[in-house]
């Protein structure tokens, strides 16, 4: 048995309905059968894992532990997670903070192994809260199968005011995002970055993102968004901004082949 969720539409009104809808939706997805069973298996087990070895060896454990942070598609990388976490959160020249996507570094921060725990993780509540991240985000998964413009909205709903609240900066914060690829997309589209911007120097990125935050929504600070209503702004913002990139390609791609169809012989 598997769920889909039901977005009759793209846009601003499927936004709006997968809003009414969202928490009877998230309750069908998490009864999937497949998915107890993971979760099940995750709490009989990470309560005795000591080591970086164990964790990844497990098949079943990596699913939710990487599921609870959005990087799922690195179930099979096991000796890349693996060095991630052995690294730690600590290191300057740990793995986990070279890496360009913050996520990893949350990973490793919430798994952290110090060498004198040998049950780092047999607190019940560290069980229950990976747990949650892991099926919020795997509903977010199974929205973004079935748009994943909703997908991205519904991360950013979730993810900026706890970026914002982290942070010890505004810089800070701003860089966060940058590193956050779902995050990083929202602001591209709605700000209308093109294809050229994650080239930029991150330092130029930083300066163009509060340029354009400043011009569309009055102040250059990440910090408004934790306002609801500036990040509702932002929201809508950014599904239009995608409604019209989306339209424009579209219609480049009928004119193509109306030019195409045009410049074909016709046969007498």
């Amino acid at each position: 048995m598997s769920f889909q969720p039901v977005i009759p539409m793209s846009g601003l009104a499927g936004w709006a309905f997968l809003q009414r809808t969202q928490a009877a939706q998230m309750e069908t997805h998490a009864r999937v059968p497949e998915r107890v069973r993971d979760i099940d298996h995750f709490r009989a087990r990470i309560a005795d894992i000591g080591t970086a070895e164990d964790l990844v060896a497990d098949r079943r454990l990596r699913q939710v532990m990487l599921g609870a942070f959005g990087l799922q598609d690195d179930i099979d990388n096991v000796a890349f997670i693996r060095r991630i976490l052995e690294d730690g959160p600590e290191r300057p020249d740990g793995l986990a903070r070279r890496l360009s996507d913050s996520r990893y570094l949350a990973m490793a921060e919430s798994f952290r192994l110090p060498p004198d725990t040998p049950r780092p993780f047999a607190d019940p509540a560290f069980a229950d809260r990976i747990v949650q991240a892991f099926q919020t985000r795997s509903f977010e998964v199974a929205v973004g199968d079935q748009d994943q413009s909703m997908r991205l909205a519904m991360t950013l709903a979730r993810e900026l005011p706890e970026i914002i609240a982290a942070a010890g900066s505004d810089a800070s914060a701003w860089f966060r995002v940058l590193g956050n690829p779902p995050l990083r997309k929202v602001f591209e589209t709605a700000f209308g970055f093109g294809s050229g911007f994650g080239a930029l120097d991150i330092d130029q990125q930083l300066s163009q993102v509060r340029r354009r935050a400043q011009s569309v929504f009055g102040s250059a600070e990440l910090a408004q968004f934790t306002d609801p209503e500036s990040r509702k702004a932002l929201t809508q913002r950014f599904l239009l901004m995608d409604q019209i990139s989306a339209f424009a390609a579209d219609t480049s791609a009928a004119s193509t082949a109306l030019t195409l169809l045009q410049s074909m012989p016709t046969r007498r």
